[in-house]
């Protein structure tokens, strides 16, 4: 399992027999801290090969984009091959299995959002708009009783926390 920042756009190809690959290098950062005895660590950050394949890799070609934070599943597969100079090569990559899309989708401007009609990161959920419209409507009434919870049973965001100040990775 990794959490990282895509550092590049994703590279993209279609096999002979139509397959997607994406390959996507990811960045994990170890913050910068001070040991007990006064020992200052500066921050790390290592660099991941990821592999996609199939419809991941076709998710990743339409969504993923440089800068967004990813969450990945997967194992580490090392291969080796000759490069032009006839030098021996060892590479270690990621065949992900899984991932989970961190960086909340952009609202476009002048849009409102309201939390409940999607998932956790801003992608849309299951609940349509206008369940959204009437879930939005109901929290404007139940605010004035003091209720916490949408009408779907979703918590609601207070309006004077700004989503994008939190830096929790979840």
């Amino acid at each position: 399992m990794l959490i990282g920042n895509v550092g590049q756009e994703p590279t993209v190809r279609y096999l002979s027999n139509g397959t997607c690959v994406a390959s996507v290098r990811l960045a994990t950062t170890d913050r910068a801290y001070t040991t007990r005895d006064g020992v200052q660590i500066p921050e790390h950050s290592e660099w991941h090969s990821l592999i996609f394949w199939d419809k991941q890799a076709e998710t990743v070609e339409k969504y993923v984009h440089k800068g967004d934070k990813l969450f990945i599943e997967g194992k580490i597969q090392t291969r080796s091959y000759d490069d032009r100079q006839g030098m021996r090569r060892t590479v270690v990559e990621i065949l992900v299995n899984n991932m989970e899309m961190l960086t909340p989708k952009a609202t476009p401007q002048g849009a409102q959002s309201y939390q409940g009609a999607q998932g956790a990161q801003g992608y849309p959920s299951a609940q349509s708009a206008q369940s959204a419209q009437s879930a939005q409507s109901a929290h404007s009434s139940q605010s004035a009783q003091g209720s916490q919870n949408s009408p779907a049973g979703m918590p609601v965001q207070p309006s004077n926390i700004n989503p994008a100040d939190n830096d929790a990775p979840f």
